[in-house]
This record gives C-alpha cells, structure tokens and sequence, in this order.
C-alpha cells in the first residue's frame, strides 16, 4: 500500500491557496466589481504559468513516490478515473458559465494524459531531465515550425491543439496542453526519483502532523475534491455578496 508524504502535501497545499487567491480575483473581474486582464497582463498570465507548474511538478513528485512504494495499475487506473472524470465535470460546468470558451483540454485533462505518459516513463532515470527541457523547448520552437511548413496549421485546430505545438492560443477559458506541462510533470518525477533515493527526509514523512500543518497537509491529500469545489464556492459567495450589498 502507498503512502502519502506530508511535505509534498504541504506543497500541493500552497499551490492551492495561491490558485484560491488568483481565483478570487478572477472571479470579482468577471463580476466587474475589479477591471484586470487576466489574459494578457504578466503580472496574472505569469501566476497563473507559476502556479500550474507547482501543481504539475507536485503531482509528478507524488508519481515517483507511488512508483517508489510499488503502486499497482489498478490502484493507479482507480485515481485515473477520478481526474479523468473531474475533467469531465469542469468541462461541463464551463459550457453552462463560459459557453463561447469552455475548457475542453484544462489543467485536469491534461494531467490526466501526462499521468499515463509519466507512469510508462517513469523508469528512464536522468534521461527524464532532458526529455522535459525538449518537451518546453518544443513548445517556444512550435511557432517557428508552423510558419515554415504551412501543412503543419493542422496543429491550431481543436483536434489537435491539445498537444500544445501551436502558434496561436486556442479561445478556451483554461489551457494546458501536453506541451510544454508534460516537460514540468517529468522534472517533477526526476526529482522525486532522485529525492526517495537520495535525500527520502525531504519528501517528509506519512506521520500526521499537529496544528496548522496538519490542516494544510489535509488540503493537499483532498485536492481533487477542492479543485472541484472551490470556484463554485468562490462565484457563490461573491455573488451573495453583491446581492446583500
């Protein structure tokens, strides 16, 4: 049986606070009560970049572990089906909120693919650094590629886009295609791989912790469910507030 680590908990649990704090900001923008652009403005568009990664880089950490611990397909194909089927869930909710830019291809669907391409690779040892420095390599040479082989077009469309070789971002309200995030998962598990076999006190330990660490540690192992439950939660709570204003 797997267990889980606290400190990469812990970190998943920041990654989480972050994302409630930009959210909440996103939300008071969509209900006008704030003008920003989160879609162009560095200062948000670099957050958000920031805080996707922490997340892909804290679930290929818990990969190695559980490939560490000798989790079983059928244990992994069981937590598959949750993120596959909380992908699902997101999209739906985006259409009935954001119907002319739903997310089709999101954070979760993408992790979704990645933990299939990470649980197969995850035995190529230091070869996995450099497989993820071409994967973001690949994303910022995409551009060029395209430009110079036009047939090559056919990677904008929806089809296909989930890859991440594009030249123009798709109209989609979240979007994290396999590339360049599949490069930040495989660094994730390199370093998770190293750090079980190397340095194990880092990762933390299965103990459950006392006080405010233990209340963030339980955020980070129920992710899925906050992840799901948190921008519903956010919308709810400031539209109350707009009505009772």
């Amino acid at each position: 049986m797997t267990q889980r680590l606290d400190r990469i908990d812990l970190l998943r649990a920041a990654a989480m606070l972050w994302m409630t704090a930009y959210h909440f900001c996103f939300d008071l923008n969509f209900f006008r009560l704030i003008r920003e652009d989160f879609y162009r403005d560095p200062f948000w568009t670099w957050q958000r970049t920031a805080i996707v990664s922490l997340f892909l880089f804290t679930a290929g950490l818990s990969q190695a572990v559980a490939v560490h611990q000798g989790q079983t397909w059928a244990r992994f194909w069981r937590r598959w089906l949750q993120v596959a089927g909380a992908a699902l869930l997101v999209t739906a909710g985006s259409v009935l909120v954001f119907p002319n830019s739903f997310i089709y291809f999101g954070v979760l669907h993408g992790i979704a693919v990645m933990l299939i391409v990470v649980r197969l690779t995850a035995g190529w040892g230091a070869w996995l650094w450099l497989l993820g420095a071409m994967a973001i390599g690949l994303k910022f040479a995409a551009p060029a590629l395209i430009h110079a082989a036009p047939a090559l077009e056919v990677l904008n469309t929806p089809w296909l886009n989930w890859l991440g070789l594009i030249s123009r971002k798709p109209e989609t309200e979240d979007y994290v295609p396999l590339l360049p995030w599949l490069g930040v998962m495989w660094w994730g598990v390199a370093a998770g791989r190293w750090a079980v076999r190397e340095r194990p006190q880092w990762l933390g330990s299965p103990v459950p912790t006392r006080g405010r660490r233990r209340t963030l540690v339980f955020m980070g192992r129920w992710s899925l469910s906050y992840y799901l439950l948190h921008q519903p939660v956010l919308m709810a709570l400031i539209w109350l507030g707009i009505q009772v204003s």
